[in-house]
């Protein structure tokens, strides 16, 4: 083997392990507060933030609930948002289904995921007179 064989073999090797570490998804950390209301059709928007590579970027929420809602609720939720490779994976359609009662204060943990594959795993508390069984969207979108 001539030694430009080997460098050029070696440079491949190198591409590839940078190609691979490139594609690897990263994680970061959101912070969301949520204001909900509702009348069997129910409505949510708010604010966050994610953390991601040292830098704060802000986030915005808004959603829309159908089957059982009634009441009205603020909930706070903190945790990490994982599979991302940039912030901008993070804004998508959520979708769940879920059922609930918070009266006064009550807690509350979530985990969604994002047509881009990135996965939210937030939990924290929840305060006011809110009842659903319903099925809701959370689009969150880049500031």
């Amino acid at each position: 083997m001539t030694v430009s064989s080997t460098l050029r073999a070696a440079l491949v090797a190198l591409a590839t392990l940078a190609g691979l570490s490139a594609a690897r998804a990263d994680e970061g950390f959101v912070t969301l507060t949520i204001y909900k209301a509702g009348w069997i059709i129910g409505g949510s928007g708010g604010s966050g933030v994610l953390q991601f590579r040292g830098r704060t970027y802000g986030l915005s929420t808004g959603g829309l609930d159908y089957g059982l809602v009634f009441g009205g609720s603020k909930t706070v939720l903190r945790g990490r948002v994982s599979n991302i490779n940039r912030p901008s994976d993070i804004a998508g359609v959520y979708g769940a289904a879920g059922a609930g009662i918070a009266v006064g204060r009550g807690a509350r943990a979530i985990v969604l995921t994002n047509q881009k594959g990135a996965v939210l795993e937030l939990s924290g508390t929840q305060v006011g007179l809110m009842a659903n069984a319903d099925l809701s969207g959370l689009a969150i979108t880049m500031r």
